[in-house]
């Protein structure tokens, strides 16, 4: 049987966060416009900086902040390469935190699909107020997205 589109770009959002390089939370993130991919993204460090697999956290207030978000990461790839996401659907693997979130939400976004809920439901109200749409899509017991 075939999987939706959205399970199948979250299958491909997971695959992205085993590129992740922050043991904490491995995050992945596939942005899509069109039933096309525009940009990926995954958890790891400032480009040319060593990452926590490397070298440790880097630890403030309970959290790592050695890595970029998944989200940011993609959207920064597809700012460095001239890829409009205007409109686009973003795909992640764990629901955005607020500074992502509220980066995403600027970008011009219209869906974000998560895979997983983390820790921020400020989202889901401000979504509902700008017009974004959040939808969770998350996997069954065998680990496929439903």
């Amino acid at each position: 049987m075939r999987v939706s589109w959205d399970a199948y770009f979250m299958n491909i959002a997971r695959e992205v966060s085993a590129r992740a390089t922050c043991d904490r939370k491995h995050v992945g993130c596939v942005i899509v416009r069109d039933k096309t991919i525009l940009a990926t993204g995954y958890n790891g460090s400032v480009r040319g900086l060593p990452h926590c697999d490397e070298v440790g956290h880097m630890m403030e207030d309970g959290h790592c902040v050695r890595t970029i978000h998944a989200e940011i990461n993609a959207i920064v790839q597809a700012a460095r390469h001239g890829t409009a996401i205007d409109g686009g659907t973003l795909f992640v693997t764990a629901s955005p935190c607020w500074p992502c979130f509220r980066t995403i939400a600027n970008s011009g976004i219209r869906r974000i699909v998560f895979g997983e809920f983390y820790r921020d439901e400020r989202v889901f109200e401000v979504a509902g107020a700008l017009g974004i749409e959040l939808s969770e899509l998350a996997p069954d017991a065998s680990g496929v997205p439903r």
